[in-house]
């Protein structure tokens, strides 16, 4: 089979097969070269880094990007799909196929493992691609925040509305809890919109690339980071609430508390969690703490 996986190929390719997608999967293969051609763009993966990729389906993205990489180690779920697999990229020497549950891949360990590339160097930068399914598209970024210095990039394939909702900024209506916490990791490049009709089977939605540019310190100082998002998921809770009936409780903080520190970090106790900024939150979580 040829780099370009069109329409007609990969339908070939699962007729060959038998292989019939699993809704419970979230399987939707890409068939448009251009679109591919967009993603491994935006990765910018060259001969000096090692690429994670997260459900190589078919193997559509993964047989171009191994060739631009120095190693390549894709991570699918369903081994069903291991034969097709074999078949468009096991020829690669430079690519590794694990049959795993992304979610339960110990990406630190695996990464420490596969950091050796092939020409005896070791990989200067981590890369991660992937086509996330659209179920576990916020498990899978909770999972790669939590290790925010293991790659240098992050470019993924995500449901639009998703990727609306990891660039809002405040006071946008779908600014929350997610937007915060990649956004403290991560600088967003949006990349390119995708239409549903280019998958096969088609989706109900279309699509969004980006590309998170790990930052090498987070966009604001905190002194406990857990404690951070505590307070943003607090002052998320409840929407319509303003910030000092949100965060009561917060933190332990009875009301006097979080009236006091949100005053000293000039933030009127009247707003509500969604004209916050990060640094704003990460101001009034300070204040909270300082107070023992």
């Amino acid at each position: 089979m040829g780099q370009d996986f069109t329409r007609k190929q990969v339908a070939a390719l699962e007729r060959r097969y038998d292989f019939k997608t699993a809704k419970s999967l979230g399987q939707n293969f890409v068939t448009d070269p251009a679109v591919t051609e967009g993603i491994l763009q935006a990765a910018g993966a060259g001969p000096e880094d090692l690429v994670i990729e997260v459900g190589p389906g078919l193997g559509v993205i993964t047989s171009r990007a191994a060739q631009n990489c120095g190693k390549l180690v894709a991570i699918e779920i369903d081994k069903k799909l291991l034969p097709i697999l074999a078949e468009t990229v096991g020829w690669q020497p430079n690519v590794k196929i694990l049959n795993e549950d992304f979610l339960q891949t110990d990406l630190e360990a695996l990464v420490a493992a596969e950091s050796l590339l092939p020409d005896g160097r070791r990989a200067e930068h981590v890369r991660l691609i992937g086509n996330l399914p659209y179920y576990i598209t916020t498990p899978i970024l909770n999972k790669l925040m939590a290790l925010p210095g293991l790659f240098t990039s992050i470019t993924i394939m995500v449901q639009k509305e998703v990727a609306e909702k990891l660039m809002a900024q405040p006071r946008a209506k779908n600014y929350g809890v997610i937007s915060i916490h990649v956004q403290y990791y991560c600088e967003i490049e949006y990349i390119m919109d995708v239409p549903k009709e280019v998958f096969l089977p088609q989706p109900k939605v279309d699509s969004s690339v980006l590309t998170l540019h790990v930052r090498k310190s987070p966009a604001a100082k905190v002194a406990d980071e857990a404690k951070f998002f505590e307070v943003v998921k607090a002052g998320f809770a409840q929407r319509r609430k303003t910030l000092s009936n949100a965060l009561t409780g917060a933190l332990g903080k009875t009301r006097d508390q979080v009236l006091a520190a949100l005053e000293a970090a000039g933030i009127d106790p009247k707003r509500r969690a969604e004209t916050l900024s990060i640094e704003e939150f990460a101001e009034a979580t300070n204040r909270l703490m300082e107070q023992g």
